[in-house]
């Protein structure tokens, strides 16, 4: 398995068994989508240095992969008749937009961590993220925005859902706003941490949460390569 460099990554579909998808990895995880095709994802290993998860970072990727993943997600969320998008900062405010776009939106409503003079400290709440533990934000809706999200069938868009913490925070703000979204979509649902965190939300956000992709949490080897966790 060859190291590819860190720009490399999330610039390539590949078709279907391009590469092994199964035994271990060294520096990049495969996903597969639902036709088979394939992405590239680096291997970021956590604190503990004996787990990792592969990562997905979507500004950064190519044109042709944000339009792939984008058009996959909208195309099951039509299903849920989504009358409104609402993008999840920062990462998943590049998807959101894509995915509105691709439902034949057009606009979308893009939640924010900077607070602007106009904005309301009762439409805000607490936002923590998991790649930026130590920053303590806030997460905020443009009182301009809630007339187009009040009454309608609203989907939450994050770019990948992990520990579960950022989408929390979204229905926290949504809730305070009487906004219950019918849809959570992401590009890649990553390891099935955020599945306890979702199910102490309500019991309702489960059956609501759609990704293109999902990826496992990966174990290191005695021979310091990773693999997925046995069933």
């Amino acid at each position: 398995m060859t190291e590819l460099a860190a720009h490399e990554f999330w610039q390539e579909v590949h078709n279907p068994g391009t590469f092994r998808s199964d035994g271990d990895f060294s520096f990049y995880y495969v996903a597969e989508l639902d036709d088979g095709r394939q992405l590239r994802l680096p291997v970021r290993v956590l604190a503990d240095g004996q787990h990792a998860l592969a990562s997905l970072i979507i500004n950064q990727a190519s044109f042709k992969v944000l339009d792939l993943l984008a058009q996959s997600l909208a195309e099951k969320l039509k299903s849920f008749e989504v009358e409104v998008v609402a993008g999840l900062p920062t990462l998943g405010l590049t998807l959101a937009a894509a995915v509105a776009q691709k439902l034949g939106h057009s606009r979308y409503v893009p939640l924010g961590t900077s607070r602007k003079f106009w904005y309301r400290d009762d439409l805000s709440v607490a936002l923590s993220s998991i790649t930026t533990p130590s920053q303590q934000k806030r997460l905020y809706i443009d009182p301009r925005m809630l007339p187009l999200l009040e009454g309608q069938r609203v989907a939450l868009i994050d770019d990948v859902i992990s520990s579960g913490t950022s989408i929390i925070s979204g229905l926290q703000l949504f809730a305070g706003c009487g906004i219950e979204p019918v849809a959570i979509g992401a590009a890649m649902l990553q390891s099935r941490r955020w599945c306890g965190a979702l199910d102490a939300a309500g019991s309702q956000w489960r059956e609501r949460i759609v990704g293109v992709f999902s990826t496992p949490m990966l174990e290191m080897t005695e021979t310091g390569t990773w693999r997925r966790p046995a069933d």
